[in-house]
């Protein structure tokens, strides 16, 4: 069994700085878990403490049935890929590839076939002779998850191991990870700050804030139901659009609203959004939730009226960015539907897709 599991971790630097505040986590065997968000908070102390490179504070950290606090981080069974490769430039890639296996006294026998075994894996097997200096960066970043393949640990952990690499060779190398994954059948932790990495590559995506974990589930289950606001916000591109207002009863009706806009809110909340009539509150949709094409659909209460600010062709679909009072927002649109900037438009609400979030704690209501 290769879980890691982690009980009230906490990592505190001198001056009482807490980069992460006592995180529960159980990352289970054979799992491909990607923790994700911004720059600052705690994805990749996290992984160092679980790595055994930084020092834990509190709490436990367990790989299999090992308490591992004080195992050093060559007796973790775990390998490591790093964000700038930390390739040794005087070697060829197969010595760099062979190099932790000679550490550890195996036999050149051995350590020829693991590194071909890995060669073929990756497609690398025309580049052992080569250089680091020699090599493209998506093949260097190939030697560097080879290196890792060939002590056969029973965990791999990536730190943004795809940050240096142009777009197209990154698209390249989330698939080649994803189908190592498969391949190899063995538990995976990968941090980024790049949300559309953990949202393509995860079994399950874990988003964090300020050292404290926002959420944890697969990724189509938190883009669907965000715990709060900041995974609302975070996760989706474009990000989800939120707006400020309140809940008043019209009759039978709910009704979201401030300055600019007004809309009814979907019957099923009604239970839910009661208990928030007169308070303050957040309407968040979806880009993809607003658009032309569906507006004929909704009753005029499930519409909004905007102003195009700038169109922008993303080549299979089109965002605007649209204007209304002193908000903007955005919507992702059919990229054969004609739009003008300057254009003043009314977009469907898909409200069944919608949230509503309360204001002060940021938490989701319904």
């Amino acid at each position: 069994m290769s879980e890691v599991i982690l009980k009230g971790v906490s990592k505190v630097y001198p001056g009482n700085i807490k980069a992460v505040d006592n995180i529960d986590l159980h990352i289970k065997d054979q799992e491909f878990c990607v923790l994700v968000g911004p720059s600052g908070c705690g994805k990749s102390t996290t992984l160092r403490m679980i790595a055994g490179l930084e020092e834990i504070s509190d709490g436990d950290i367990s790989i299999g049935s090992r308490i591992v606090n004080d195992i050093p981080p060559k007796d973790r069974d775990i390998a490591m890929v790093f964000q700038n490769y930390a390739l040794y430039p005087h070697m060829s890639v197969y010595e760099n590839m062979a190099f932790g296996l000679k550490l550890r006294k195996f036999k050149k026998a051995d350590i020829d076939v693991r590194v071909q075994e890995a060669a073929e894996i990756l497609g690398i097997q025309d580049f052992l002779g080569r250089r680091p200096k020699a090599l493209s960066g998506g093949q260097r970043q190939r030697v560097a998850v080879g290196r890792a393949i060939v002590r056969k640990p029973s965990v791999f952990l990536f730190d943004e191991p795809l940050s240096n690499l142009d777009a197209k060779m990154r698209l390249q190398m989330r698939a080649e990870i994803s189908k190592l994954h498969t391949t190899l059948n063995t538990t995976m932790i990968y941090v980024t700050h790049d949300q559309v990495e953990a949202m393509t590559m995860a079994d399950r995506i874990v988003i964090m804030k300020d050292g404290l974990i926002q959420q944890v589930g697969e990724p189509l289950d938190v883009y669907d139901n965000p715990a709060n606001l900041f995974v609302a916000g975070f996760i989706g591109t474009p990000p989800m659009n939120s707006f400020t207002g309140s809940i008043k009863r019209d009759g039978d009706r709910l009704i979201f609203f401030n300055e600019i806009i007004s809309l009814e809110l979907s019957p099923a909340w009604k239970v839910k959004a009661e208990g928030y009539i007169d308070r303050k509150v957040v309407f968040g949709i979806r880009p993809e939730d607003l658009g032309f094409e569906d507006a004929e659909l909704h009753a005029d209460n499930h519409k909004m009226t905007a102003t195009i600010e700038v169109v922008e062709p993303m080549g299979s679909e089109t965002y605007l960015y649209l204007r209304t009072g002193d908000h903007q927002f955005i919507a992702r649109i059919d990229a054969h539907r004609k739009a003008s900037v300057g254009e003043s438009v009314s977009l469907g609400c898909t409200m069944n897709k919608a949230h509503l979030f309360d204001a002060e704690t940021e938490l989701i209501i319904c």
